[in-house]
């Protein structure tokens, strides 16, 4: 059977999310529930509502007949990244998000009433360290861990793709909100004047604000012609440098207080250097030529915006 038409976004649909309780998840939701969507929580606790839907990844259980009929699946779900990587943390970041994606790709290509779409995020690790120069989703992947995390993670989505479902790669950048995430954890030495940039500060950021994640997201959802991996990061990526200079600004704060590159590799070993000194300048060539604007594409107004 042929999947959904999903372009149509005035009727209300169907739409399972993993992670829904997460950072993305949670508001992500709230804005298609606004919108008169139904969503179904993709979730590994015992369904508490009708529209609950549960899974265990790592167990390779899920209820597959409840995504009969679901016209829209966007899988966020995946170990956290933060915190010292052990063998056993790289293998569950890892193994969180293949065996995740590809129980997910499989069972919705095994569907008689498969959705229009798959949605299943990525991010702009998929590069490695690219130091100053400008990538989009032409360009090749890296060879770092995180990058290898990445390229199985899109990867393990293609049953969908290939059993004809448009499948869509998020590939997203850092995300700002005061909700959670890396800016949370910059604001208190930040608002005590302790902030500073990290190492030389030369490594780029590719930043985005909530808000517009969400409004990515729900225009990947509705726009056919967006297939495969699409950046999902503002048209201005910074350095390290610039984005100390411009949250001290906001916070009205001095950020005098570099921290060292060897101290971050002493004190968080492998996820220190290529999540805080490693660096990736991607740009949404994608999103871009699809039509979509950002309603936060400069730095300053979007660190205002999430600090509101």
């Amino acid at each position: 059977m042929q999947p959904k038409d999903t372009t149509n976004t005035t009727t209300p649909k169907r739409i399972a999310i993993t992670g829904a309780t997460g950072l993305i998840g949670t508001a992500l939701s709230e804005a298609f529930a606004a919108d008169g969507h139904i969503i179904h929580r993709v979730s590994r606790s015992q369904p508490t509502k009708d529209t609950d839907i549960f899974w265990q990844p790592m167990g390779n259980e899920i209820d597959a007949d409840a995504l009969e009929g679901v016209d829209v699946v966007i899988h966020l779900a995946g170990e956290n990244l933060f915190g010292r990587w052990s063998d056993k943390k790289k293998t569950a970041i890892m193994e969180s998000r293949r065996q995740g994606t590809t129980l997910l790709a499989k069972s919705l290509a095994a569907l008689k009433n498969p959705p229009e779409v798959f949605v299943s995020t990525s991010a702009v690790g998929f590069y490695g360290n690219t130091h100053a120069q400008i990538v989009d989703e032409d360009s090749p992947a890296g060879d770092t861990f995180l990058a290898e995390v990445c390229r199985e993670w899109e990867a393990a989505s293609e049953p969908a793709r290939e059993a004809g479902i448009r499948t869509v790669n998020p590939r997203l950048g850092v995300v700002l909100t005061n909700k959670g995430g890396a800016l949370k954890m910059m604001l208190t030495p930040f608002k005590f004047g302790l902030g500073g940039r990290i190492s030389d500060g030369s490594q780029y950021m590719s930043w985005i604000t909530l808000d517009d994640v969400v409004r990515a997201l729900q225009y990947i959802v509705a726009t056919p012609e967006l297939n495969g991996p699409v950046n999902v990061t503002s048209p201005e990526p910074v350095s390290n440098k610039e984005f100390t200079k411009v949250l001290g600004g906001v916070l009205n704060r001095p950020t005098p207080f570099p921290l060292p590159g060897p101290l971050i590799k002493l004190g968080a070993g492998q996820m220190g250097e290529e999540m805080l000194l490693h660096g990736q300048r991607s740009v949404p060539t994608a999103l871009e030529e699809a039509g979509f604007s950002f309603a936060y594409p400069q730095l300053e107004a979007a660190l205002r915006h999430a600090l509101d």
